[in-house]
């Protein structure tokens, strides 16, 4: 059984959670995790909106960082409305969403503060990305609207029972192991001065986003760790 959470990062409005939870209840999805809220997602104001949604607030996690919402999950989508300086492929929902439904796996729908939306820091732990088209002339939806369009093509997803082609998904990496090999890839690149702390952040960014196309398999990704652990081997005993 696919389970997929909604990761809201620093939702500012109750309402907006409340309405959030709503529509979750309405589309079948009980997992919300929230990232540093804002606001008081329990609050009164919320459970008005939430309506029978209400025991998704109750039951909502809640995280202090998004590699810490993303524990568990192999495949996670992150939404922005905003054209970015690093070069991204977006994708409609409906072409999207349904790389999330495979069997037996955790995924995750990451959505972005009211007022700021996903910094590219936060992005960069997606592996696929939904631009939601809409009126040029007034594009920016609220956020409890962007989770519902695609809380809406989740449901569908399910109702259509599509089956992914492909590599096992059971045999994906997950978030904390790509985590893992992100730090330990940059740890030696900084060391070979690849790279440099003050371009550190933003090649790195680069790299994964070329890594999470290629939806390794943990066994992939033991590989090439032990890659960078031969490297590092023969730096230290071949000065």
């Amino acid at each position: 059984m696919c389970q997929v959470k909604i990761i809201l990062v620093e939702p500012a409005g109750e309402r907006n959670i409340g309405s959030i939870a709503r529509v979750m209840r309405n589309m079948a999805l009980n997992r919300l995790t929230i990232v540093k809220p804002r606001c008081d997602h329990l609050s009164e104001s919320a459970r008005i909106m939430a309506v029978h949604g209400v025991e998704v607030l109750e039951k909502a996690e809640i995280v202090d960082s998004l590699p810490q919402a993303l524990q568990g999950c192999k495949r996670s989508i992150a939404t922005t409305s905003r054209q970015r300086d690093i070069h991204t492929v977006f994708e409609t929902p409906r072409q999207a969403i349904p790389w999330l439904k495979a069997e037996n796996i955790t995924s995750a729908l990451i959505f972005g503060p009211e007022d700021r939306g996903l910094s590219n820091q936060e992005l960069s732990y997606a592996q696929r990305f939904i631009c939601i088209p809409s009126n040029p002339e007034y594009p920016s939806l609220n956020l409890a609207q962007a989770v519902g369009v695609c809380a809406y093509e989740l449901y569908q997803v399910s109702q259509e029972s599509v089956i992914q082609e492909g590599s096992s998904v059971q045999d994906l990496a997950n978030i904390e192991e790509l985590e893992g090999y992100y730090q330990h890839l940059e740890s030696l690149l900084l060391r070979v001065n690849y790279l440099y702390p003050h371009t550190a952040p933003k090649k790195m960014e680069k790299l994964r986003r070329i890594v999470n196309r290629a939806n390794l398999t943990s066994q992939e990704l033991a590989m090439i760790r032990g890659i960078l652990r031969q490297v590092e081997w023969s730096i230290e005993n071949n000065p």
